[in-house]
């Protein structure tokens, strides 16, 4: 009887291991991906790679296999507590940083945690399984971004030995006028073929239709800069400010996907994005590149009380109402819709002309993201009781003198 007993225990304590092990490696099995891409580059991506990549503190791939899913829970919570317990693996990772104390996300429960997990494992997964094709369909995209410049100079070049070989025909046929006038003169020198031009000119300007043909093309043309130039005041498409710190986009943004909201905090829920102070830029650049003569303008700024006069490269005139709430979080619009592809720029410019015209068009052609939102149910009822087309924000009233100028 005693075996028996001893032998179900045994079973017993067997399958509550089992299950607690396949609970602790599986655990993360029902996180949603979604959810913890935003999670992750809201929280995460400022310290983190998903990858092996090492930013403030380690890359994350593999992470479930190198501590269980309750280790991981204790961690995220409160890793000054874990480390205070005398861990082990606490302990090193924190020495191994730097002891760079790790942020404590202590309102982050087993949704988000499990979340957050399948995302890095997605991530992982995704760039393993990425065929050569994609990435060269990324160097590719790349290269027509910049073609358009290459295609645009292949034109003006194009024109230009046109315009030349026009000029050499003109000149030519002018030699063969000039010889054939001279050959047929009853006296006098052969004349040059610059006292020919002269002729040739003085008969054009001697001309009246000539003459008020070269007027109003001298006009028309005249009109046409004066009213380039006044519609292009206000516009500075193309502007790009040399900063008081060389900041590259590029590498924060698109190597290290930092999420735009960690520096820029307004962007979903303010009218303003907002200009990150120092003390955000330290919470990486306190431990990593602080001898860098960049960074050292940083600390010059903290020391001396002075913020970093960063200068604005998108201004919108007063005249003109701007909600970046209303835009990245009701209308789910990215920030490259209006500023470009941020995460490519070294030096961030204004891509596009940000002009009344510019903003009304978008109005007519972007649909309205009613999804998961009462507010437009009632609209988008009526809408589509009268048109079988998506509902546009002109539908419903982004057209408005009001929205915009009030």
């Amino acid at each position: 009887m005693f075996k028996a007993i001893s032998k179900q225990f045994l079973l017993l304590l067997f399958l509550t291991t089992s299950l607690s092990y396949s609970f602790a490696q599986d655990a993360s099995a029902d996180g949603d991906v979604a959810t913890g891409e935003k999670l992750f580059k809201n929280n995460c991506a400022q310290c983190h790679a998903t990858g092996d990549a090492v930013v403030v503190g380690p890359g994350l791939k593999g992470i479930e296999e190198r501590r269980d899913y309750a280790w991981l829970k204790k961690w995220i919570n409160n890793p000054a507590a874990v480390i205070a317990s005398g861990d082990k693996y606490a302990v090193d990772l924190y020495e191994k940083y730097n002891k760079t104390q790790m942020t404590a996300f202590q309102s982050f429960g087993d949704p988000e945690i499990k979340s957050i997990l399948a995302y890095v494992k997605s991530a992982n997964e995704a760039a393993a399984a990425a065929p050569a094709g994609e990435v060269a369909g990324a160097n590719d995209s790349g290269t027509q971004e910049a073609g358009g410049g290459k295609f645009f100079n292949i034109v003006m070049v194009s024109l230009l030995v046109i315009m030349v070989l026009v000029l050499f025909a003109l000149i030519a046929v002018l030699g063969l006028l000039n010889k054939l006038s001279n050959k047929n003169a009853d006296a006098g020198p052969e004349k040059s073929f610059v006292e020919n031009l002269k002729n040739i000119f003085a008969t054009a300007i001697g001309n009246k239709t000539i003459r008020n043909a070269i007027i109003w093309l001298f006009l028309l043309l005249g009109s046409k800069a004066t009213f380039d130039g006044l519609y292009g005041i206000g516009v500075h498409q193309g502007y790009a400010p040399t900063q008081p710190i060389a900041f590259s986009h590029k590498l924060h943004a698109g190597e290290m996907e930092i999420n735009c909201a960690y520096c820029h905090t307004g962007v979903y829920k303010g009218k303003q994005a907002g200009i990150p102070s120092s003390n955000i830029c330290m919470n990486c650049h306190n431990t990593i590149k602080r001898e860098s003569p960049e960074i050292q303008k940083i600390y010059t700024a903290i020391e001396n009380d002075q913020p970093v006069e960063w200068v604005r490269v998108h201004n919108l005139p007063d005249l003109a109402y701007f909600n970046h709430s209303q835009h990245t979080n009701v209308a789910g619009l990215d920030c490259e819709n209006c500023h470009g592809q941020i995460n490519k720029m070294e030096v961030v410019e204004q891509r596009h002309s940000l002009t009344m015209g510019w903003c009304i068009d978008c109005h007519r052609q972007t649909d309205v993201n009613s999804k998961g939102n009462a507010y437009y149910d009632a609209l988008l009822e009526a809408h589509n009781n009268v048109s079988g087309d998506p509902m546009k924000v002109e539908d419903i009233g982004g057209l408005e003198c009001a929205r915009c100028h009030y």
